[in-house]
Formats: C-alpha cells, sequence, structure tokens
C-alpha cells in the first residue's frame, strides 16, 4: 500500500481549468492504488487455493490452470480498449463501472458451485478490472513530468504491482485455512463497495476526448490470444498432434495476424503501432512479458510443491511467501532513489541477475528439497530482483511517449504484464505435462505408487522452473540488446497541443 510519501505526491482527477477537487487530493491517490491492490491481488490469491479449488470443483490438472487464465485473458485482452473507453467517456466513469463489475462478479464466483460457473465470474472479473485499472496508471503518468517525481510515484505504484502479487499468496493462504476458498472472492465485495463509496467525493472526472472503439481490434487480439493459450494448455493434457490443439494453434495465427493488420489501418487504433518504433521501448515491453511469464509460472508451481510436496497447510503456505512479499515491497521502495545514480540499464541488469540464479536454483527441486535448504533462499533472490528491475523497466517503458499516446502506453504495460501471465502460465503447464507424462514411463514399475507420484510432480515442476529461468535469460538479453537506444520524444501528426492532450493534472 502506498506509504506516507504518497499525500505529498497529491494526485486528483480533474478538467482544465476547474479548481482543485474537493477534500485531500492525497486520498485520490490513496483510493485508486488501493482498487489496483484489489485488482491485482487477484491475479495470485487463488493461487493458494487452487488444490482445495480443485477438490471441491472437480477441476482436472490441466483445466485448474484457466481459474487463473480466464481472469488474466480478459484483463489483458481489454485493457486497451478499457484505457480507450476511459479517454472517450471519462475515467472515473469507467473507473467506477469496472470497480462495480468487479464487486459483483467476485461474489458470484464465491456463490460457485460448478466449475464452469467460477471460470465465467473469473472471466467477468477480468473485464471489470480492465475496465478499471487503466485509470490508475494513466493517473500517475499524467500527472507527474518525467523525472523524480514521476519515478518516485511508479515506484508506489510497483510496489503495488509486484508486492501485491505476492501479498495475495499470504493472504490467499490466511483465507483458505481460517475460512473458505470462496472467501478468497468474497474478500472483494466489501473493499469494492467502500471504493465505490468514496470515489466520487475524491477523484473529479476528466475531459472526454472525441473518438471512436476499435472494437474489431479488440475482438481479434483477444480471440487470439484465449485461442493461443488454450491450444498450449491443450498441447499439455492431449499432445502437439491433436487435432483440436492444431487448430486453435491456426485460430490464433490468424486472429493475431488480422489484429496487426487491423492495428495498421485503423484510423485510432487500441494499439498505436508507433509505440513500438522505439526499440528500448519495445524492448521494455517484451522485456516484461517475459519477465511476468516466468513469475507467474513460479507462483502457480511453488504454491503446490509447498503444500503437495512438503506437506504445508495453506495457511502455513501464504506465510511462506511472506519474506518474499516484504523484500520486494522493501525493494521497489529504494529503486527510484538507485535510478539517478546507476540509470536503468544497470538496475535492470543488476536486478535480473538475482532473479535468473533465484530460478535456477528452484529448477533444482527434488524430494530432498526443504522449505529452509531450497525454497526461502530462491524466493529471497527472486524477490529482491523483482524489486528493482521493474521501476526501471517502467520508466523505459513509458518515457518519450507523446502526450496523446500516453493512455495507450500505460495500459499497454498492463497487458503484458496480463499476457504474460497468461502465455507463460500456459507454456509451463505444457512443459510441466510433457515431464509428467515422460518420467510416468520411465517410473511405470515402481514398487510405490505413492513415491512415484510425487516424483512425476517433482519432475514436471523442476522442468517449469528451468524454462522461467530461461524466460529470465531472455529478459536479460532484451536488456543488453536494446538499452543503447534511449526512447525518443514521439511525436505525433495532428494531434492536439499536448496540454489539451493530457487528461490529467497535478494540482500544485
Amino acid at each position: 500500500m502506498p506509504s506516507s510519501s504518497s499525500a505529498s505526491a497529491a494526485v486528483a482527477l480533474r478538467r482544465p481549468g476547474r479548481s482543485r477537487p474537493r477534500g485531500h487530493p492525497g486520498l485520490a491517490l490513496i483510493i485508486m492504488l488501493s482498487a489496483q491492490l484489489m485488482i491485482i491481488l487477484d491475479l495470485t490469491v487463488v493461487n493458494i487455493a487452487l488444490p482445495h479449488i480443485q477438490a471441491g470443483l472437480h477441476f482436472s490438472a490441466a483445466g485448474l490452470s484457466w481459474v487463473l487464465n480466464a481472469y488474466t485473458l480478459t484483463f489483458g485482452g481489454l485493457l486497451l480498449l478499457g484505457g480507450r473507453a476511459g479517454d472517450i467517456l471519462g475515467r472515473r466513469r469507467m473507473f467506477l463501472a469496472g470497480i462495480a463489475l468487479f464487486t459483483v462478479s467476485s461474489l458470484a464466483g464465491g456463490l460457485a458451485t460448478t466449475a464452469w460457473w467460477l471460470l465465467t465470474a473469473r472471466a467477468v472479473q477480468g473485464v471489470g478490472g480492465a475496465l478499471a485499472s487503466p485509470a490508475v496508471l494513466a493517473l500517475v503518468v499524467g500527472s507527474f513530468p518525467e523525472g523524480r517525481e514521476r519515478t518516485r510515484a511508479l515506484g508506489i505504484y510497483s510496489a503495488v504491482a509486484m508486492g501485491g502479487a505476492s501479498l495475495g499468496l499470504v493472504l490467499g493462504g490466511v483465507i483458505t485455512e481460517w475460512a473458505s476458498w470462496r472467501w478468497v472472492l468474497f474478500i472483494n465485495v466489501p473493499v469494492g463497495i467502500a471504493v465505490l463509496a468514496v470515489t466520487p467525493r475524491f477523484i473529479t472526472e476528466s475531459p472526454r476526448q472525441p473518438g471512436r472503439f476499435d472494437l474489431t481490434g479488440a475482438v481479434t487480439s483477444i480471440t487470439g490470444m484465449t485461442a493461443l493459450v488454450y491450444a498450449f494448455i491443450r498441447a499439455a493434457s492431449d499432445g502437439w498432434g491433436d487435432r483440436l490443439t492444431l487448430a486453435a494453434f491456426a485460430v490464433a495465427a490468424v486472429m493475431l495476424g488480422a489484429f496487426l493488420l487491423t492495428e495498421s489501418r485503423a484510423r485510432q487504433p487500441i494499439t498505436p503501432l508507433r509505440l513500438f518504433t522505439s526499440p528500448a521501448r519495445a524492448g521494455s515491453y517484451l522485456a516484461r512479458l517475459l519477465l511476468v511469464a516466468g513469475m507467474f509460472g513460479m507462483f502457480f508451481f511453488l504454491t503446490q510443491f509447498v503444500q503437495d510436496i512438503l506437506g504445508f497447510s495453506p495457511l502455513a503456505a501464504g506465510f511462506a511467501f511472506l519474506p518474499m512479499t516484504l523484500t520486494v515491497f522493501g525493494v521497489s521502495r529504494a529503486a527510484p532513489r538507485l535510478l539517478p545514480r546507476f540509470g536503468p540499464t544497470r538496475l535492470m541488469v543488476a536486478g535480473m541477475l538475482p532473479v535468473i540464479g533465484g530460478m535456477a536454483w528452484l529448477a533444482q527441486v527434488s524430494a530432498q528439497t526443504t522449505y529452509l535448504g531450497g525454497v526461502l533462499g530462491p524466493m529471497l533472490l527472486i524477490g529482491a530482483g523483482m524489486g528493482v528491475v521493474f521501476v526501471p523497466l517502467t520508466v523505459v517503458s513509458l518515457a518519450g511517449v507523446a502526450p496523446a499516446d500516453s493512455g495507450a502506453a500505460s495500459s499497454m504495460v498492463n497487458v503484458m504484464q496480463q499476457v504474460g501471465g497468461s502465455l507463460g502460465l500456459a507454456i509451463l503447464v505444457t512443459v510441466f505435462g510433457t515431464a509428467y507424462r515422460d518420467e510416468a514411463r520411465h517410473l511405470a514399475h515402481a514398487a510405490s505408487r505413492a513415491g512415484a507420484a510425487h516424483q512425476m510432480l517433482i519432475h514436471g515442476m523442476s522442468a517449469a522452473f528451468t524454462v522461467a529461468a530461461i524466460f529470465d535469460v531472455c529478459v536479460l538479453l532484451v536488456i543488453l540488446l536494446t538499452s543503447r537506444s534511449r526512447p525518443a520524444p514521439q511525436p505525433q501528426a495532428g494531434d492536439r497541443p499536448a496540454a489539451a492532450a493530457a487528461p490529467l493534472s497535478t494540482p500544485r
């Protein structure tokens, strides 16, 4: 959560020329980041509860990943459209609509009695998050000029975004142990109601911008990504030669190709391709996608390892992730102070080295691995590295962006995060399934079936962690190859003056 420094970074949404909003504008930042924390928590809070959800609603091992993917796919796929809707219809209006939808679908998910019911509720939660979330980062970017103020604000945002993901694991364990897996969804209801109640008092509406919705771009992007994720998950359970697997890959290729074609021709695309003309900015997007792909896959498998292999209760499993949570929060708050001295490239490289080391360490898991000997150390390394790397990565993603594209650039940061989580999890589930089946063939005549089952799980998880470490190595290579090019100011012909285009401003 934002610290007392957020009060000095007082930010509120307001129309140009209007007087300062009622109340304390610092509360506007706290409200928005509190809502963002709730949305981020739902990316991971169900991880600890997955074994209980699987038993209660009879999910298959491969199907269980859809409890996460149903949320991240709609969230990531519709984020750009949600950001565009905020520009055209008003950011506060879309923020409130998104939080309302998120709250209602959380209630519905907690009441689910079948697998399809829960997956539908999770998908609708993602839609609500996609409507609400773009306002938060756009608020930070539009309200702080490039430099120390924006870096400090992005440090708070990154602490919420990354620390919130690991905090979700702790909170999920506490709730699952003391109440039920259903309460990991019910807990959103009072928070959502509180945000809906106080937002109109402290956050004013942003000016509307004329424009149109790129519905074709939104439909082709989310359809293509859903087909791609489904293809990987299908391959995990039915093999690469399965007809539906191949058909899903074909649909993904066609729809994603149609998306790129649409965006190159649309007058007002949800994804302005000019954002990718800067090698440094494009590299930061790719690096974020790969980094989150490994991180969320790690969360998915490590939560099951500590419960299914180490025998931790949900509560103990949740608290097992507390050291990582504290490390991410602490380091991410210090990163903005280091950025002016060392620069983004050195910080990103310094952050990636412990992440790679920690993930490679996890890849060595075995039946003899203990929490203190083989889990705690990697988590501390990964937490410290993540806390360092995400602040400069976000700064590079948003540097030099034209004011009219700030909303799209901010949304793209979140899109890469959500799509990376979905796609990375799907790939790692496929790797796990392949390694699991290979180990099963080797252990077909094992004397102890229970021991063989554990060995197959461990072998599959080790393979998944290995691929996650490869993702992180690729992140480091991307950073090194694109760091020589700084994002240049991005002119845009035909735009209104910057002062008119910027939807947000900072009270002085």
